[in-house]
């Protein structure tokens, strides 16, 4: 944009309010300027869009939505929008002016910023952010220029909502202009894909990493190679970030799967803060630097300039009417209209310094006549005096019209338990002025008034509590529960985890209970979350170990003892050998037949788990020389019974039936026979 367009805004009145004083910065899509806004007095900062923005039916319909959104936003680290409205030419936005600079300003200077003082503004615009996502509006262009700061140092994030409008807008920006937006676009921006509040992040990222290095990563000789460098690298922190690297780190991983968001970045930013030193105050880059002369020719009545009388005098002539004068202009130099007249009284003509040849385009009878302030002043004298005149002769009745028209007063609203913007609209409404003081209260919801002083209701006499007119009322905001730090819950039982949480304020959320081969049951494994400061009364959930997993007794039978040993101890179990059984099934001997617990039902880790091992079909024990006692105990040991007893009692047992070593079914019948 060439600077005589700039130029040419210059004394402008927009919508009637907004007077514009000087250029303060342009880009590809704007100019922003230095503006009066004529009704509350007060300096802002305007900017004005690209004229081609204003026949593109879809952007403004955009542009009116993300003004409205981003005019809704109220926190301490975004930078306030005031207005917007719409001229021929294009349309603008109203903010509020910071004298600071930007970030962008600073880093131009070659000044970087320590780990200290990257932290400071990664915390702040973590939580401009946070805020921001929490309403549904994702900013879409984070970088140094948007980051601005007040006189004091605060920082605000500048244009929500303006980067998704120029994106949808159908005009196409200068050729590389899109290239500082594209050093510090997400993975997910660079592919098209549908983005959320972590693309913000990464760019933020970016951002402080080139804060403190002074280099942005990825940057490459073209755009293309820019964009394709990150989009499966993750984001290698530099050792200049010290204790922020990790934190930066898991902010610029490519997949947002894996990435912070805010409110976790701005909480993990908080959380290395305690390894930090505390920070200097940043080498702000100042306000703006603006041509003083030029303010003063142009700062007198703001509805002189930009809005002409709607019928002039008829005796009025051209050094009546006010008239601009560009930026670009030496403000030393006044050319006087010649005339036959003379000047009129109280304008002062003062001869050029240099004769300079006038512009093709100005007809030669038409010059710009300026009365000075000085001279208007003059004028206005001799109207002052009489009016001091008709007020002291008036006497008494000039008292009482004084008297009559004291600041008038009005009931005062009460605000509390109300939102903060419902609070301020309402004390604004009642011609009061808001004063706010944000603080954490337990048992709040952030946003909302918990006290106002001073208080409202009725006095002594009946009557309600007034105020006079601009009166101040204090308004305690409440921004939640205080932080609370979660305590070191290692290795406590669930009841002593519960009671610790209790102690702090926090409530137990959630309590799974896993299966842990390390951790003895009821014994707290996790929790979360972990190593923060939430707000007092957050849920806390709990891992709590449920012990080892039950074990599922293998089927056993038909293996060796050793063989069934070794494959419950490969679980976890222990085995136990009860006595050896004899069995119809003379092929199982030796083997396993029997277990408890039975195969297929469970047990602890450690549970005994006794076998029986087959001794085969019984063997018919050598009974000779044995008296019928002795024989019947003998066969009683093998599981077998006496049954006959052939010859006279009193004599031993000479031949048996079955005869000896005979393998028989258990509990088999055995006669003798006696001598």
């Amino acid at each position: 944009m060439a600077s005589t367009r700039i130029a040419d805004h210059l004394g402008r009145v927009l919508g009637d309010r907004y007077r514009l004083l000087a250029p303060i910065g342009t880009g590809a899509s704007a100019h922003v300027f230095l503006a009066d806004d004529v009704r509350l007095r007060r300096r802002v900062a305007v900017k004005i869009l690209h004229p081609a923005l204003a026949d593109d039916e879809a952007f403004l319909r955009r542009f009116r939505a993300e003004a409205r959104a981003a005019a809704a936003l109220n926190h301490p680290h975004v930078m306030a929008v005031f207005d917007w409205g719409e001229e021929a030419d294009g349309p603008y936005l109203v903010s509020e002016y910071l004298g600071g600079g930007s970030l962008r300003a600073v880093l131009d200077r070659g000044r970087l910023l320590s780990p200290s003082q990257a932290l400071m503004v990664g915390l702040e615009a973590g939580k401009a952010l946070a805020y921001a996502h929490g309403r549904g509006l994702v900013h879409r262009d984070i970088k140094p220029a948007n980051l601005l700061f007040d006189e004091e140092g605060r920082l605000r994030i500048a244009d929500f909502g303006l980067a998704r409008a120029l994106a949808e807008a159908a005009w196409t920006e200068p050729v590389g202009a899109v290239l500082g937006t594209a050093r510090y676009a997400s993975p997910e921006q660079v592919k098209g894909v549908p983005v959320d509040g972590k693309a913000d992040v990464y760019s933020l990222a970016i951002v402080l990493v080139e804060a403190v290095t002074g280099r942005v990563p990825f940057a490459a000789e073209s755009t293309v190679a820019t964009l394709v460098g990150r989009l499966d690298t993750p984001l290698e922190a530099p050792p200049e970030l010290g204790p922020l690297g990790p934190v930066v780190a898991r902010a610029g991983r490519p997949d947002p799967r894996e990435r912070l968001d805010a409110m976790a970045f701005a909480a993990a930013l908080q959380a290395v803060a305690r390894e930090l030193p505390a920070p200097q105050p940043l080498d702000l880059a100042g306000p703006a630097t603006f041509d003083m002369n030029h303010l003063a020719a142009i700062e007198g009545d703001p509805t002189d300039l930009g809005s002409p009388p709607a019928s002039p005098r008829a005796d009025a002539t051209v050094a009546d009417l006010p008239v601009p004068v560009p930026a670009a202009a030496d403000t030393t130099r006044v050319t006087v209209a010649p005339s036959a007249d003379p000047a009129p009284t109280g304008v002062i003509a003062r001869p050029e310094r240099a004769a300079k040849p006038k512009r093709r385009s100005e007809p030669a009878e038409v010059t710009a006549v300026l009365t000075s302030r000085k001279g208007r002043r003059r004028r206005r004298w001799p109207w002052v005096v009489l009016l001091v005149m008709a007020l002291l002769g008036a006497g008494g009745a000039g008292a009482a019209f004084l008297v009559g028209n004291e600041t008038p007063t009005y009931p005062l609203p009460d605000v509390t338990q109300r939102a903060r913007a419902d609070a301020e609209g309402a004390l604004k409404a009642a011609r009061f002025i808001a004063v706010v003081d944000e603080q954490y209260v337990d048992a709040t919801t952030a946003g909302t008034v918990v006290s106002q002083s001073p208080k409202a209701g009725t006095k002594a006499d009946g009557k309600p509590v007034a105020l006079k007119e601009g009166a101040s009322v204090r308004l305690v905001v409440s921004k939640g529960p205080p932080p609370t730090p979660v305590p070191d819950l290692s290795e406590l039982t669930e009841a002593k985890a519960r009671a610790e949480i209790d102690k702090v304020g926090h409530v137990v959320g959630d309590v799974d209970k896993p299966y842990d081969e390390t951790v003895l049951a009821g014994i707290v494994i996790d929790w979360s979350p972990k190593g923060t400061s939430p707000p007092k009364g957050a849920r806390v959930n709990l891992k709590v170990s449920a012990g080892p997993a039950p074990r599922t007794v293998p089927t056993l039978a038909g293996r060796t003892y050793d063989s069934a040993v070794a494959a419950l101890e490969a679980i976890g179990l222990k085995a136990a050998r009860a006595p050896d059984q004899y069995n119809d099934d003379d092929s199982t001997s030796g083997k396993v037949i029997g277990a408890s617990p039975t195969q297929g039902s469970t047990a602890k880790r450690g549970d005994i788990v006794t076998l029986t091992v087959s001794a085969g079909r019984p063997e018919v024990p050598s009974l000779n020389g044995l008296t019928v006692a002795e024989a019947q105990a003998k066969l009683a040991t093998v599981g077998l019974v006496l049954d006959s007893k052939f010859g006279p009692s009193g004599g031993k047992v000479f031949l048996s039936t079955p005869t000896a070593g005979s393998k028989v079914k258990p509990g088999s019948s055995v006669d003798v026979f006696i001598l």
